[in-house]
């Protein structure tokens, strides 16, 4: 008992002395100004306990509406919505690196395009990627999308004929994952056809955000957590673990059958990005490794179906938010139809003749954005100045893209309403501001570099679905806002949805 009392007071004494040590740091440093709650100061025991309960991008905006532009966020942390900073911190040339955050990211000693902190091994693999992630290059996939439209139309008919509410969030990451399968393998993974979580992958991709997000604020309990998770997921693994492990598995399958690929005459659409990985790697396996391989694969599977599901998502739920807007839509669509400019299919080059729909999208990203914590950048050598403060190399910045998608400055007074008509000004220099604001894909070198593919899914799907079918809210919150819950990527919780026809199938 004596032992006992000894170690709870040496366990007291080391608590205190680290509070004291973080109180005394916050004193003396040069950002002590810096406003933000008191805690914050302390630990990021504040920060994490705020991420934890899944709204901190509503806790961010708040923030800097009571602090302003610079708000401290944990002892080294601090959220900017200063415009002018997008550049400093973010732009080409720029040496901030990611912040520790990311190694939580990847398994110990290894890297992803995702969470890769090196600047020059990150623009490396990039340069080696982006062309098979080009428009260009993803128009050529429109089959692909094609085949898995007309799969959730028609799940959508059954749903009608049905008449019970369904999650919609769930069915568009359904689509998104299939469309995604379909790219990456060239074959579905069989979302839509069953309408469940195939082998789990969703949740196990849902663990892996929320231990990301999470142990990522004390990442250096990553690799003792990660050992302890993936031993008690047993040989399957856990979170993206698990994905990477599926990744491994399909690529080995393509390896295995790519000759028979080559002669076979029911294949669709282009080449799918696993089979282009495989020849990069063959023809240069020292610069093109497999490790490239890899992690092209699991990025598109742990990442693709998550932001295109989400912002599929919040189009549709702001359009049955806003029936006028909805309405506008369709009347576009039904003029376009008339004249000729839509296919059956919508071509995607079509779709992006469509000024209110690419409006709709636009403002729904800039409403909804897919990530919403902070884009965490660690100041490099020599320090930097940012919005007139100047923060020491080492320092933790970062922007959100909740809180700079409503910069009243920017946007304008009503930046909180969802309002399309806001990107069909003539004003070419508000048009400028407001999109070098929009950041729902990142910003800089580090931008997604699945965004096209995204953009192809939705302009492709929402202008088919809008003319096919009605939708009505089943059960919306008193605060007349949807559920969500944001582990980096906020996503709605129960959107739940019924669907009506329109039109009968031809």
């Amino acid at each position: 008992m004596q032992d006992s009392g000894i170690l709870l007071r040496v366990a007291g004494a080391l608590v205190l002395g680290y509070i004291l040590q973080r109180l005394i740091r916050s004193v003396l440093s040069p950002l002590r100004s810096v406003p933000g709650p008191f805690l914050a100061r302390c630990s990021d025991l504040w920060y994490l306990w705020h991420v934890k309960n899944g709204r901190w991008e509503v806790r961010d905006i708040e923030l800097h509406r009571k602090h302003g532009v610079i708000v401290r966020y944990g002892p080294n942390r601090y959220s900017i919505s200063d415009p002018e900073a997008l550049n400093v911190i973010y732009g080409h040339g720029t040496r901030f690196a990611k912040s520790s955050w990311y190694n939580a990211w990847t398994a110990p000693d290894s890297w992803n395009v995702f969470a890769d902190r090196s600047i020059q091994r990150h623009a490396n693999t990039r340069r080696q990627l982006q062309n098979t992630y080009s428009m260009t290059s993803l128009v050529s996939y429109e089959p692909y999308v094609d085949q898995c439209a007309d799969i959730f139309s028609q799940r959508l008919s059954e749903i009608s004929e049905a008449g019970t509410p369904i999650d919609m969030g769930h069915w568009l990451q359904c689509y998104a994952f299939d469309v995604i399968g379909q790219i990456t393998y060239g074959k579905r993974i069989g979302f839509l056809d069953q309408g469940a979580d195939i082998q789990g992958i969703m949740q196990a991709i849902e663990k892996g955000l929320a231990y990301g997000t999470l142990v990522g604020i004390y990442d250096r309990f990553h690799r003792a957590t990660f050992a302890l998770v993936q031993f008690l997921a047993g040989k399957k693994g856990a979170g993206r673990e698990y994905i990477v492990r599926l990744s491994t598995a399909s690529i080995a399958e393509e390896q295995a059958k790519k000759k028979a690929r080559a002669n076979d005459p029911d294949t669709i659409g282009a080449e799918p990005f696993v089979s282009k990985f495989l020849a990069k790697h063959e023809q240069d396996p020292e610069k093109f490794t497999m490790q490239h391989v890899l992690t092209g694969c699991t990025t598109n599977m742990a990442a693709g179906s998550d932001t295109t599901g989400i912002s599929l998502s919040a189009i549709l739920y702001y359009l049955i938010k806003n029936p006028e807007c909805l309405q506008k839509l369709r009347e576009e669509i039904r003029e376009f139809q008339e004249q000729g400019l839509l296919s059956v299919s919508f071509g995607f080059k079509e779709t992006q003749q469509m000024p209110y729909l690419q409006a709709v999208i636009k403002e729904a990203l800039r409403i909804h954005p897919a990530t919403g914590l902070p884009l965490e950048r660690e100041v490099p050598e020599g320090g930097a100045t940012i919005s007139g403060r100047f923060f020491p190399a080492g320092t933790i910045v970062g922007i959100n893209s909740w809180v700079a998608h409503r910069n009243t400055e920017i946007f304008g007074a009503d930046a909180e309403k969802f309002r399309p008509e806001r990107w069909l000004i003539s004003d070419e220099n508000k048009l400028s501001a407001m999109n070098r604001q929009w950041i729902p894909f990142g910003v800089g070198s580090r931008t997604c570099m699945g965004r096209h593919i995204s953009t192809l899914e939705i302009s492709k799907l929402i202008p088919r679905i809008v003319r096919e079918f009605d939708f009505e809210l089943t059960n919306e919150s008193t605060e007349n806002l949807w559920a969500t819950k944001n582990y980096w990527f906020v996503k709605p919780q129960g959107f739940n949805v019924k669907v009506t026809c329109r039109e009968p199938k031809t």
